[in-house]
């Protein structure tokens, strides 16, 4: 199928990049339109969960109750209680448009002392805007964000700073905009350097460049698709650039490598085409596959944000193998031996080295002379860099994300420490169906339990109550999650439905949730990588090595970002806050990136080992052959990511930071240790077990395996390709 496949595309060569043209014309106006088109809230709390169902009903008895914007007033001289102080804040928001403003809340419009600093000389105001989602309130915020502090203020001898929700949001997906753009102007042009250092030539270092453009307009395309039928977070960005650069590099420079080998193996182009098609375009269509079924895994999770991170990582991958499978076998039809032009080095012109001599044939032979040294080394580091993860503490999002600098973040750790603790995000509990005497000894025993430092009724609409409760720790963390714990224990009054919600209740029901998917995610990429890893390779043991593989891979990983973003090592070097826990939705994210990505590499080695070992029966000459051919390219790959993701890791916002760190980590622990080191000592070991399966299985891929196509090699090994 794949060397049809090849032999076509070369009789199609000319019609294949015209119609790639038109494809590039029309995503590059239509599919970038998708930035005005996703959501800028993210939301990471499960649909079904008691919080939302709490803020559902809430919002439909009460009316909205959220902080969208919080205006923090300061004077230097003047307190709450001088007139020129009030009369200053009324006038400035008396002149806010009624048609983005839905509610206002102030210290003298309620008289609630919690809205007034210790030293009196601050107070804000809550508002709620108008809008009955996130997009048409963010809109209200930036139709008065500039009338926020009028002159009026100014003249009194006041300040204000905005923050809040709405702003909030805005602000972390401004920045991460901001980075996508800073990213791919810094990469791009540093990609195609390294890629000319590894090519030595122009043409050929240009190929994969040109691919990673076509798939991530694709895949800006293909994500504006989804954006007409389902909600796409503005984060699934990240992962498009990340991987629609990190992939087509991949697959460009695997492919475009094995051209240039076949240009001095085939007496034709189009054999040289065929040849790499079946081969290298297996490899990545097999890799392509194992590395959607990882981040379709995503998919199975409630929440908003991990969903759209499967959307986005899918809709990517299938574009990159697509133009990685098309695009670029074209192209190389058309150049031919010219995919050595514009040579930087004479080298690219000779034929590559035997796959019996090389620096990485040499570490072959060394790994495999000693593999239980090895084995055992590397398991005991691996494995120690890993426990940090054992003491992980989870947490949720907020503006302590965003830099020192922003003004967001000011305003929330200006709440936090002058003002009563949680004052403009408390926990909130909905009471229906209870009568006064009860609810009355209900918000008693609320306001008993250890840590709560207010519990009052602030609405009451028919037999429906709202009970806001203020409390002492932090909003994310472990003990104010307790205390949501204590209420939701608490016997509800006779006859009453009681419903608990708030960002703390958010954070119970996400890791609730999370735990329980995330068992089924692991059977599902367990269960397809080792079904696509046999019938690429035909063994029973390789999927399962591969397996173990990554999890030792991950599990230093996890522990390196723990060791970093939750105990502060670096964050000086980084320059990030931290913030003692690690929001659970990021370590899933990078299991299902950094376990496809990994596989990539993994499927990439193997494939060249069983190409060698189906010529030749010798297990251990085969694991020798296979690193030396692909030993390069994978640390070489490896290399190119990281540039990609490096600049992720420059990010203003701390969790995409915390992506591009991990993955950073996961890329050099993956290319300089576990497959290059590792898995040549393991499959040492093992001997002839690694090609092992039972007698049935061994029929079942004899007729179904993705097997290489056996396209004809003539006997010309030195001389390059005519056309």
């Amino acid at each position: 199928m794949f060397e049809a496949w090849g032999r076509a595309l070369y009789r199609k060569r000319r019609l294949t990049i015209v119609v790639a043209l038109l494809f590039v014309a029309f995503a590059g106006v239509w599919g970038t339109g998708v930035f005005g088109k996703f959501s800028s809230s993210g939301n990471f709390t499960p649909p079904d969960s008691q919080s939302q169902r709490e803020q559902n009903l809430a919002d439909q008895i009460f009316g909205r109750n959220e902080a969208d914007v919080v205006v923090l007033y300061r004077s230097a001289t003047l307190t709450v209680g001088d007139q020129s102080y009030r009369r200053a804040v009324t006038a400035a928001l008396a002149g806010l448009p009624r048609q983005d403003v839905a509610g206002v809340t102030t210290y003298w419009s309620t008289g609630d002392p919690a809205l007034v600093s210790a030293n009196r000389q601050e107070t804000y105001a809550v508002l709620q805007l108008t809008g009955t989602t996130d997009g048409d309130r963010q809109d209200s915020y930036k139709a008065i964000e500039h009338d926020l502090a009028p002159p009026v203020l100014a003249a009194a001898g006041l300040t204000a700073q905005v923050g809040g929700d709405v702003p909030t949001d805005l602000a972390i997906s401004n920045q991460v905009s901001a980075d996508i753009f800073k990213a791919e102007g810094f990469s791009m042009p540093v990609l195609l350097i390294l890629l000319m250092v590894i090519f030595g030539s122009l043409a050929a270092a240009s190929l994969p460049a040109g691919t990673a453009v076509v798939a991530i307009l694709g895949s800006f395309t293909v994500l504006r698709l989804l954006t007409l039928v389902t909600t796409v977070s503005i984060y699934a960005v990240n992962i498009t650039t990340i991987l629609g650069l990190g992939l087509a590099i991949d697959y460009g420079l695997f492919i475009v490598t094995r051209f240039r080998e076949e240009l001095h193996r085939q007496p034709t182009v189009e054999l040289a085409v065929a040849r790499t098609v079946a081969t290298a375009g297996r490899t990545v269509a097999v890799s392509g596959v194992t590395v959607a079924v990882a981040l379709t895994s995503l998919m199975l999770f409630p929440e908003n944000f991990l969903q759209s991170m499967g959307y986005a990582g899918v809709a990517t991958v299938a574009v990159d193998v697509l133009a990685a499978l098309t695009v670029l076998p074209a192209l190389l039809a058309v150049l031919g031996p010219r995919v050595n032009a514009i040579g930087i080095r004479r080298s690219v012109q000779r034929p590559p080295k035997a796959e019996t001599s090389g620096a990485w044939y040499r570490v072959a032979q060394s790994v495999m002379r000693r593999p239980a040294l090895y084995i055992g080394v590397i398991v005991i580091v691996l494995l120690t860099l890993g426990t940090p993860f054992l003491k992980i503490s989870w947490g949720g999002v907020d503006a302590r994300t965003l830099p020192s600098t922003a003004t967001v973040r000011v305003v929330q750790e200006t709440l936090d420490s002058d003002f009563p603790a949680s004052s403009t995000d408390p926990i909130e509990v909905l009471v229906t169906g209870a009568r006064a005497a009860s609810l009355t000894a209900y918000t008693g025993r609320i306001a008993a339990i250890p840590g709560v430092t207010a519990a009052r009724v602030t609405a009451v609409k028919g037999d429906a109550a709202r009970i806001d409760i203020g409390y002492t720790p932090a909003t994310v963390s472990a003990q104010a999650r307790h205390i949501v714990t204590e209420i939701r224990a608490l016997a509800p009054p006779a006859g009453a439905v009681v419903l608990v919600g708030g960002s703390t209740a958010e954070l119970i029901d996400e890791l609730s949730s999370l735990g329980a998917t995330l068992p089924w995610m692991a059977l599902l990429v367990g269960v397809s990588t080792f079904l696509l890893l046999f019938l690429a390779f035909g063994s029973v043991v390789l999927p399962v090595k591969a397996i173990v593989m990554n999890i030792l891979s991950l599990s230093a990983t996890f522990g390196v970002i723990v060791w970093i973003f939750q105990w502060g090592h670096l964050s000086r070097l980084l320059q990030f806050t931290p913030t003692g826990s690690i929001e659970p939705t990021m370590p899933i994210l990078m299991l299902a990136i950094i376990f496809g990505l990994s596989m990539d590499y993994e499927v990439f080695l193997l494939s060249r080992i069983r190409e060698v070992y189906d010529q030749t029966g010798d297990n251990t000459a085969s694991i020798a052959a296979g690193l030396q051919r692909t030993g390069g390219v994978i640390t070489s790959l490896a290399g190119l990511l990281i540039v990609v993701v490096g600049s992720f890791s420059a990010s203003g916002v701390t969790f995409i930071k915390l992506t591009g760190v991990g993955m950073i980590v996961a890329l050099l622990v993956d290319a300089s240790v576990v497959r290059v080191l590792l898995v040549p000592a393991t499959m040492r070991l093992l001997g002839r077990a690694n090609w092992w399966a039972p007698v049935p299985l061994r029929r079942f891929y004899a007729r179904y395996g993705i097997k290489e196509d056996q396209v004809s090699e003539q006997p010309v090994e030195l001389s390059p390709a005519r056309s």
